[in-house]
């Protein structure tokens, strides 16, 4: 999963809960504290990408719901694509 990528080293802070997780990292089946943290970051990205898609498609919804101009805009384009 990492190969190609080039890594760099951080510094964090983090809380004595979250210490006392990560250094159960093999419990999780991590061959390391980097592994966990790499795959919890990821997971967080992919999560909040997923989020502001769905925030925005429900923005987009609202919008075409009160405007009916944009509604009858699309459904003559509707009607008039080849099928």
């Amino acid at each position: 999963m990492w190969g190609n990528k080039t890594m760099i080293q951080e510094q964090i802070n983090i809380e004595n809960n979250q210490a006392v997780f990560l250094n159960q990292f093999e419990r999780y089946g991590f061959k390391n504290k980097d592994e966990l943290v790499q795959e919890a970051l990821d997971r967080l990205q992919e999560d909040l990408e997923k989020k502001s898609l769905q925030e925005s498609a429900e923005l987009y919804a609202e919008i075409y719901e009160r405007d009916s101009e944009l509604q009858e805009l699309t459904e003559s384009a509707l009607t008039e694509f080849p099928e």
